[in-house]
């Protein structure tokens, strides 16, 4: 017995409501920082402000793991996971801008704050199931394109969320002027749009998708000459004991993660004051002006274009490592794309800095995929959701050192100037790359064995 080998758009819809969870993500690394920044935030604070997003990650995805994969009702393993999730970041979508009718109560920089964190946690508990449903669901040999078209759909659900202030205001005229102290229209009915999208692409999962019962996980296992552990009462506590256990690829894997993610962060929380200062020539004191808001604008442009190459990208990541492996696939990816950020600082206007965006997309495309798929031949099926949601720590402890030590790092060692934050990201990529060599695949090490 063995698992059902499934067609494209089973995988495609299996993964589909990761399309909505990534287009309320997009928002929010697009447009946070200059959120935070209209309603008070210096430049100097923004990744203190960010720091709720990987603590989020850190506290919740392996306490969701955990309950995953010892949970089953009759909805699902996984399933109920993601309607939870969705529910409450879409509360968070909608509330973050509007955080200034609570001003009567709390300030609204701190208001904005607290949405930050619920809809970092809500994403986190949406997330973290979605990765361990692609494996739990697919054969060994599906597992790297269960990762890809997840990859895809995070990619369009990115451009959208990315583009969609843009387009709000250059196609349908809906105002981007920061009135009073408050959140542009064109941001709040993106945010709104983000949030309605998020539950529907999940409900769409949650309709379409069938789950595999621990009781027939269990005789896969059998069948593939897998010895079940002896099953005992599962203690939240198990999550520390489990973590001392956790396979060699996933320890060596743990580097490439770090300074790949303390890049992303980086990226995330400083482009857009580094396109405004460095590119549009503006000053951190012109943060509400409509000047500043294009560019707020155009850097969503930006992150649209590398997450469209990375769902293009990501249909490619599966020949590419068929013929040359998944660990030169990833090296060779994060090379680029820490070339390309280092690139941006030569860039002569707003337009050419599409151009790196077109290598950060390809880098972006195998962190999302690459190491997941290294990974999951090395954890035990009922394993999976704890696993995964302990890998999630070498995502977000990279992301809590950046948002501790960037701010600090931009206002004193760069003057204030972002751009060179943006630098350190491209060299922490070309680290991460020269890292993965010293990964074992044990997929690949079992393919090549059955060929011998």
């Amino acid at each position: 017995m063995k698992k059902r080998k499934l067609g494209f758009w089973e995988i495609w819809n299996m993964s589909f409501g990761f399309l909505g969870i990534q287009m309320g993500f997009a928002l929010q690394n697009a447009n946070a920082s200059r959120i935070l920044q209209i309603f008070g935030a210096d430049v100097h604070e923004l990744s203190w402000f960010w720091i709720i997003a990987p603590l989020m990650g850190l506290i919740v995805q392996p306490i969701i793991g955990h309950y995953s994969d010892n949970t089953w009702t009759r909805f699902g393993r996984r399933k109920p996971f993601f309607l939870i999730g969705a529910v409450l970041a879409s509360v968070g979508l909608i509330l973050m801008p509007q955080a200034d009718i609570f001003i009567a109560f709390l300030p609204a920089l701190w208001v904005g704050a607290g949405m930050l964190m619920i809809m970092d946690a809500s994403f986190n508990i949406a997330m973290e199931p979605f990765r361990a449903l692609v494996a739990d669901n697919l054969r060994t040999d599906q597992r790297t394109m269960g990762f890809s078209v997840q990859t895809a759909l995070i990619g369009f659900g990115a451009v959208i969320g990315s583009a969609l202030p843009y387009v709000l205001t250059n196609w349908f005229g809906i105002s981007n002027e920061s009135v009073d102290g408050s959140v542009p229209l064109n941001l709040t009915l993106s945010f709104i749009v983000g949030a309605a999208i998020l539950v529907g692409t999940i409900i769409v999962t949650l309709l379409t998708t069938k789950e595999y019962s621990p009781e027939e996980l269990e005789q896969f296992d059998k069948a593939e000459g897998i010895v079940p552990e002896v099953v005992k009462e599962a203690k939240l506590t198990d999550i520390f004991t489990d973590f001392k256990k956790m396979p060699s690829t996933m320890r060596q894997l743990s580097w490439v993660q770090f300074f790949s993610w303390f890049g992303l962060f980086g990226m995330w929380v400083f482009t857009t004051p580094a396109i405004a200062h460095h590119i549009y020539g503006l000053s951190i004191e012109d943060s509400t002006s409509k000047a500043y808001q294009n560019a707020g604008d155009w850097v969503g442009i930006l992150f649209g274009v590398y997450n469209l190459v990375s769902a293009i990208f990501a249909f490619c990541l599966p020949y590419i490592a068929f013929k040359i492996g998944r660990k030169l696939t990833h090296s060779v990816s994060l090379l680029i794309g820490g070339v390309s950020l280092l690139s941006i600082y030569v860039m002569p206007n707003e337009y050419w800095v599409i151009l790196p965006m077109i290598g950060v997309g390809i880098a972006w495309a195998s962190i999302l995929s690459m190491p997941y798929a290294i990974l999951a031949g090395s954890i035990a099926p009922r394993k999976m959701g704890v696993y995964m949601g302990i890998f999630n720590f070498f995502i977000v402890i990279p992301q809590i050192v950046n948002a501790l030590i960037g701010s600090p790092i931009v206002k004193y060692a760069y003057g204030g100037n972002a751009i060179y934050a943006i630098l350190s990201s491209g060299v922490s990529f070309i680290i991460a790359a020269l890292l993965v060599s010293k990964v074992k695949d044990v997929d690949d090490l079992k393919s090549a064995s059955k060929i011998l």
